[in-house]
């Protein structure tokens, strides 16, 4: 059992560091906003992999068949990606108009962390890859399996807070024109992940269908 969970945990680290969107907008909002907002975004993107493993574990069965949901999801996707990167880049600052209250303030920083991370299929597609690899190659039983992905969810926790409590030690080193460069350089990361989700969600599966 030991061999499972120490794989686990080093799959979950491998799977932080890909710099995809949810390391740029970690690292860009905990220099902007401290190691307490970097925590949050952190407990939202938990929360969707939390979900993901458990459907990837358990099966599809229990989600509610909704046709054409998968496209649903794509659209709001790209066009949730498409807004932050337009922020970024236009504005030069990862902020958004959020609720100056405390429980506002937490909800805007988790709900954007889950939703970074729930509305990129490829996240989705990564976990049920992982369990269908330890389930037909790896040969796991049920409880190595749950112990791997549960370790995987903590180095995917621990990693990520580190990242949050590092970047905001570092806060010193990011001038304005670096945080510029970062924010910009975040924004065109966040459009391209939406052209890719709207190329292989949606333009590819319509060609398809039309026989083209």
């Amino acid at each position: 059992m030991f061999l499972p969970i120490l794989y686990g945990f080093l799959v979950g680290i491998a799977l932080c560091l890909t710099f995809g969107t949810v390391f740029f907008a970690l690292i860009q909002n905990s220099v902007d906003n401290g190691f307490r907002s970097g925590m949050k975004i952190v407990l939202g993107v938990i929360i969707g992999d939390i979900l993901f493993v458990l459907a990837a574990l358990l099966g599809t069965s229990f989600i509610p068949k909704v046709n054409g949901i998968e496209h649903i999801m794509a659209v709001v996707g790209v066009v949730f990606l498409t807004a932050m990167g337009l922020v970024n880049i236009l504005k030069g600052t990862p902020r958004l108009a959020y609720p100056q209250t405390r429980f506002g303030n937490y909800l805007y920083y988790v709900s954007t962390g889950f939703f970074l991370n729930a509305l990129n299929p490829v996240n989705f597609i990564s976990w049920v890859t992982i369990v269908a690899y330890i389930r037909s190659h790896l040969h796991y039983t049920t409880a190595e399996q749950y112990g791997f992905m549960g370790a995987s969810l903590l180095g995917v926790f621990a990693t990520e807070s580190a990242l949050a409590y590092y970047a905001n030690r570092l806060k010193r080193l990011f001038t304005p024109r670096v945080i510029s460069v970062f924010n910009r350089i975040t924004g065109f990361v966040f459009l391209a992940v939406a052209v890719q989700i709207a190329y292989t969600r949606l333009y590819e599966p319509m060609m398809k269908a039309m026989n083209w």
